[in-house]
């Protein structure tokens, strides 16, 4: 009865999501290495993703402008430390006024 029990409960702590290990639902597992000229023109904005959390890498995430018939807005998943993702960064503040 006692093993019975034991195993059940093992059973009950595996299927059971861990909270240490978090969900990846919105976060970034790579990056991309270069873009287009002409995709960079449709980059509405971004936002920053830090390792604290559930996320494991850093990462600038670059939304793209929604087309019509999309279910939801497009993103980019890019390395902070290239110099072209902070020229992105840098116009987009530009475009939406936030001045650094």
């Amino acid at each position: 009865m006692k093993v019975q029990v034991v195993l059940l409960l093992l059973l009950l702590t595996c299927l059971c999501p861990s909270t240490a290990q978090g969900s990846f639902g919105n976060c970034c597992l790579g990056y991309v290495r270069k873009m287009r000229s002409s995709m960079k023109r449709h980059i509405e904005n971004y936002r920053m993703q830090e390792t604290d959390g559930d996320c494991n890498i850093r990462a600038v995430v670059l939304l793209m402008k929604k087309r019509a018939g999309q279910a939801k807005q497009k993103t980019i998943c890019t390395n902070p430390e290239h110099k072209w993702v902070q020229d992105v960064m840098r116009n987009v503040d530009r475009k939406n006024g936030i001045i650094n």
